[in-house]
């Protein structure tokens, strides 16, 4: 069952049949391995890096690498012509802004370009081309070669050839700025054969995403940040070590039988809760599953970091006792559809004991802390620990603070390839991260990464994934605006850092993918500490 209190940043207790779970702050100062990892099969690889927190940073257009992939796409191969720098003529392209951050580029053709790719192709077919009655590298007549080899066929490569020779120089105007995975030929092959046999030129759009250029409101708005930070009392260094020494004092204890009372503060109770709904309608009560448990071992000095006044509502109940109690679940209760319940909750006393502790003294400071002689020194290098991790966790809380309140500030439209590819790269870290928890068999992988998986995470997660996507062109767009630099020593030592990590895991790993990941990192955690310097930060202890 997942029953635990809301608290903004503050260890997470579970009711009432599962452990404690360890409480993760995401940090832009951590470099998670997962991120680096082979997707899944199934997940389609990504042509795109993940960035501090989770963002995808787009491999921006490199026209040459791409011609090949697109004229394949548009067309069957026929004749493989290298790309041109230079056209005998220039071609007209015409720049439209389309919703969602597109761009379609229709481009014009003309006859000088078209013929010369017509000779290309010629002279290319002679070489390749065994015509009967010709010796090999002979010149062929025009019409002999093009009725062996097939006039369709022959106009489909002329046509390809056009493609490959125009497509650099018409996306040239976006090079740097649109989305690689995007980019498609939008025009039907058909279309430009029978433009290009009409007309001996041709004409066709192609279509991309580029990269969004995030709106401010207001204007340079990031500079004067105002913050709020929510610190759980929880994480307090003080406090947390007292209570870890408490922890470790209670290891060191027995329990015993408790025969001639109640349940009180400091006893531990073993425990069987079950709950049902309170139905105003008088309609048949519902089990509430997450409440129910069998055997749960209840540690009073817990009791309300399960739920709320729940010990209050057991205190004094004997060993085999029973007790049922209505219950109304708070408003700012964790689980969505539990807030406002009212409830019948049941608990039965199965066992009942209290704590048999030693005294706190010098003779226990070893056995509760290795290599100390004083319970002052316990102490002392409790509290250093913990205030280690206060600070930790007050530092990550105050950058998700800030990122929470960065992607509120901007507008930004967001094209489909980067939302996709943003989901698939979240999705691909949730399976890499159940994949670490317990192995998946090849059917359970298969399921999971199955295409209708993904695109129900992808519609199930849009606002969580748009919001992901909208602080992170923020980020992007801030370590641009201010000129902000990252040392190379600094890249250099976590590149090697993060390789020398899978190399001691003997895990397969892509080392263009580690140094760009890395990149993203440091330049996140410069931006978030340009932030921090400069915003008005308070902190609220609740």
């Amino acid at each position: 069952m997942e029953f635990c209190s809301s608290t903004t940043a503050s260890h997470q207790t579970f009711f009432p049949s599962k452990p404690a779970a360890a409480v993760f702050f995401p940090s832009s100062r951590s470099l998670p391995i997962a991120r680096y990892l082979k997707p899944f099969k199934g997940i389609r690889q990504s042509s795109l890096t993940t960035s501090p927190h989770g963002f995808v940073r787009p491999k921006y257009l490199s026209c040459e690498k791409l011609v090949t992939r697109l004229v394949a796409s548009a067309a069957p191969a026929a004749v493989d012509n290298s790309v041109a720098d230079k056209l005998p003529a220039d071609i007209q392209v015409t720049e439209t802004p389309e919703p969602n951050s597109r761009v379609r580029l229709s481009v014009e053709v003309p006859a000088p370009v078209c013929d010369d790719c017509h000779r290309q192709v010629l002279k290319e077919l002679m070489k390749r081309s065994k015509v009967p009655g010709f010796r090999p590298g002979k010149n062929v007549p025009e019409d002999i070669l093009i009725g062996y080899v097939g006039k369709e066929t022959f106009k489909k490569a002329v046509v390809e050839s056009i493609l490959e020779r125009t497509l650099p120089h018409a996306l040239s105007s976006v090079s740097g700025r649109a989305f690689e995975d995007s980019i498609r030929i939008s025009t039907k092959f058909l279309e430009m054969e029978n433009t290009y046999s009409s007309l001996r030129s041709l004409r066709y759009d192609v279509i991309v995403d580029v990269a969004p250029e995030p709106k401010w409101i207001p204007e340079d708005g990031y500079k004067n940040l105002k913050i709020v930070v929510d610190i759980d009392k929880e994480i307090d260094a003080v406090t947390a070590a007292e209570q870890e020494l408490r922890r470790r004092l209670k290891a060191l204890g027995a329990l015993r039988i408790v025969t001639d009372r109640g349940l009180e503060l400091g006893d531990v109770a073993i425990l069987d809760i079950s709950a049902t709904t309170i139905e105003q309608d008088e309609s048949t009560p519902k089990t509430i599953p997450s409440a129910e448990s069998k055997g749960f071992q209840f540690d009073t000095e817990d009791g309300d970091r399960v739920l709320p006044d729940f010990l209050n509502l057991i205190t004094g109940m004997k060993r085999g006792g029973t007790k049922s109690f209505p219950y109304v679940f708070p408003d700012s209760w964790k689980q969505e559809d539990l807030r406002g319940v009212c409830a019948q909750f049941t608990v039965e006393c199965k066992e009942l004991f209290y704590r048999d502790l030693p005294e706190l003294n010098d003779s226990l400071a070893d056995k509760i802390l290795n290599g100390c002689t004083t319970i002052e020194e316990v102490k002392r290098i409790l509290l250093e620990k913990f205030l280690e991790l206060e600070q930790t966790a007050k530092d990550q809380a105050t950058d998700n603070a800030i990122l929470d309140q960065l992607h509120k500030m901007v507008e930004v439209e967001i094209p489909p390839s980067l939302f996709e590819e943003q989901g698939r790269q979240l999705y691909g870290a949730q399976l890499l991260q159940i994949q670490a928890n317990r192995k998946l068999d090849e059917q359970q992988l298969a399921s999971l990464s199955s295409p209708k998986a993904v695109r129900n995470f992808l519609e199930n997660n849009r606002e969580n994934i748009t919001s992901i996507i909208r602080q992170n062109l923020a980020v992007g767009d801030i370590f641009k605006r201010e000129n902000l630099q990252i040392l190379t020593d600094d890249l250099v030592k976590e590149i090697e850092n993060s390789t020398a990590e899978f190399k001691r895991q003997n895990q397969e790993y892509d080392e263009e993918r580690i140094k760009a990941q890395v990149q993203e990192i440091l330049e996140g955690a410069k931006v978030l500490e340009w932030l921090r310097e400069r915003a008005d930060i308070r902190y609220i202890t609740k």
